[in-house]
């Protein structure tokens, strides 16, 4: 074959190859949206799992000694000696302070002065008494005989009827100056301030040396507490008071202390809050204003706990958890992976199947702490619920095969 032929052939072969080249290119780009792969749902997972649920009422609440007692001064006068330290543990009975006792002291010797001297006076109107029944009992003969007058004779017994009456004005002043005398000797006494119970010395309030001025109220001196139970008290805000009630358990915990758990169980809870002492209808205190309509209300709910190692200290806060119900072992999933509630009650979650395609399913749900809740029915262990979408680029993406229109 001549050259000029051979190129001729050449040329036929390559326009052939470039016209097949074209036509699968054009049926690749035809093709091309039904052979790649599209991304599955771009959403993130959980898996259920078996766990606790427990649903709480959270509160503040002070730590206060289970017995709190202020011990204050019943007379007035400087405190001569004060025989405890800050900090020192006392029994029932033990002398803490004594105040200057003479005045007390002069009162009862006065009072004592006083009872001697009325009793003196009902001996001596006993004594009159005696000479007066006997004068009465001789005009009484006399004037059987007629030798007395009518008028001497009714004398006699009109001073016998009066010393009479006068003894018993005197009895009853000694009564008097008796009661006079017991409440002096009272006085004196309390110029000794004892420990009206054991505890622990928690502040001292006036020191040795000072005056203190019983007249209007009783200065404190002292203030004991017994440290070995803690009373707590919960405020409970009156959103979450409607399901509170006693018997419920609670525990909590201490600034210093997060990892330490304290258990006990609610005994009470005070029916008014501590505001009402500032209702205008009680207090006659004209700064009450209505601005507390504005203010948060709480009420107190009251529990001990033990504390025989001391650890708890008096006003500590305390994080307290009120436990309105809790599920032990039970399956479990995010809160956020909940639908609404249907028009029947019901709630609904998505899950992700093994195929990767997102189902709907309707569950029964149990408790619910805002975080996880519980699974009564509807969900196995292990399955996957949808709990949101994902963003940005690093999202890691399930991938499958778009079909095509025909289904293949």
């Amino acid at each position: 074959m001549s050259a000029p032929a051979r190129k001729r052939s050449l040329g036929r072969r390559i326009g052939v190859a470039l016209v097949v080249l074209a036509v699968i290119a054009a049926a690749a780009w035809f093709a091309r949206p039904y052979l790649v792969e599209e991304e599955a749902p771009d959403v993130m997972t959980a898996p259920v799992r078996r766990g606790d649920v427990e649903v709480t009422v959270l509160a503040s609440g002070t730590l206060r000694p289970a017995k709190l007692v202020a011990v204050g001064a019943q007379v007035s006068g400087r405190i001569t000696a004060l025989h405890v330290a800050l900090g020192d543990t006392v029994t029932e009975g033990d002398l803490i302070a004594e105040i200057d006792s003479v005045t007390q002291e002069n009162a009862l010797r006065t009072a004592e002065a006083t009872l001697a001297n009325v009793r003196a006076q009902k001996v001596e109107k006993e004594a009159t008494l005696t000479l007066n029944r006997q004068s009465l009992e001789r005009q009484r003969r006399m004037l059987a005989q007629q030798a007395t007058s009518q008028a001497d004779f009714e004398s006699a017994e009109a001073a016998v009827k009066t010393t009479e009456a006068q003894i018993d004005a005197l009895a009853a002043q000694v009564v008097e100056a008796e009661v006079a005398v017991e409440t002096a000797r009272a006085n004196l006494g309390y110029t000794r301030i004892t420990a009206p119970m054991g505890g622990t010395v928690l502040a001292i309030v006036n020191q040795e040396g000072q005056t203190v001025n019983a007249a209007q109220s009783a200065p404190t001196i002292v203030v004991l507490g017994q440290l070995d139970s803690m009373k707590v008290e919960a405020e409970i805000s009156e959103a979450d008071i409607v399901n509170v009630k006693p018997g419920q358990p609670v525990y909590f915990t201490i600034v210093g202390d997060l990892d330490t758990r304290y258990d006990a169980v609610l005994e009470s809870i005070e029916p008014a809050p501590d505001s009402i002492v500032n209702d205008p209808a009680i207090s006659s205190s004209s700064s009450s204003t209505s601005s507390s309509s504005t203010e948060a209300i709480y009420y107190n709910g009251i529990f001990h706990v033990p504390n025989p190692d001391g650890h708890l200290r008096t006003y500590m806060t305390a994080e307290v958890h009120i436990v309105l119900g809790a599920a032990r072992d039970v399956l479990t999933i995010p809160a956020v992976a909940i639908g609404p509630r249907d028009a029947d009650g019901s709630r609904t979650v998505d899950v992700l199947e093994t195929d990767g395609e997102v189902a709907t399913r309707k569950v029964e749900i149990g408790l619910n702490d805002k975080s996880v809740a519980e699974v009564r029915s509807g969900l196995e262990e292990g399955a996957r619920v949808v709990t949101g979408t994902r963003s940005g680029e690093t999202a890691t993406r399930e991938r499958r095969p778009r079909r095509g229109p025909m289904g293949f």
